[in-house]
């Protein structure tokens, strides 16, 4: 198989890295080439500093927080960086950050997590959309 997913991730909350990471995973595992943009507060949820910490679900479905969390914990679910990680492992997956929020937040390569590979402006990820046959805006 040689399509190609792409994920624009915008919004840091677990929810979201987790539905991030598990299609990531998924696509990997499917032999799909996988190239994720993260900007903004999906790009703050990549710092070394946050990656294992208490982060929040989405607003609407902040009520579930607690549940989810010790349902998520009860039955061992690894954290969302982890199953990047494995995604990773087992595919082509290449996670980029976005230049304009690092410049804007002052945020170097040295902040992330090591699965951040490369920084990238918005025009060249856009570039390369006509490369994939499926774009995720997450």
């Amino acid at each position: 198989m040689s399509e190609k997913l792409n994920i624009i991730a915008f919004s840091g909350t677990v929810d979201q890295m987790m539905a991030v990471s598990t299609l990531t995973t998924g696509a990997a595992a499917m032999g799909m080439d996988v190239d994720i943009f993260i900007t903004f507060w999906g790009l703050n949820a990549f710092r070394k500093e946050n990656v294992y910490t208490n982060m929040k679900i989405s607003a609407d479905f902040a009520e579930f927080q607690e549940p989810m969390v010790e349902a998520m914990k009860a039955k061992g679910v690894p954290a969302w960086i982890d199953v990047l990680h494995q995604a990773a492992e087992i595919g082509n997956v290449h996670v980029k950050a976005c230049s304009q929020t690092m410049e804007m937040f002052g945020w170097t390569m040295e902040d992330f997590d090591p699965i951040v590979e490369e920084v990238t402006g918005v025009a060249s990820f856009m570039g390369q959309l006509n490369d994939g046959d499926t774009t995720l805006f997450i």
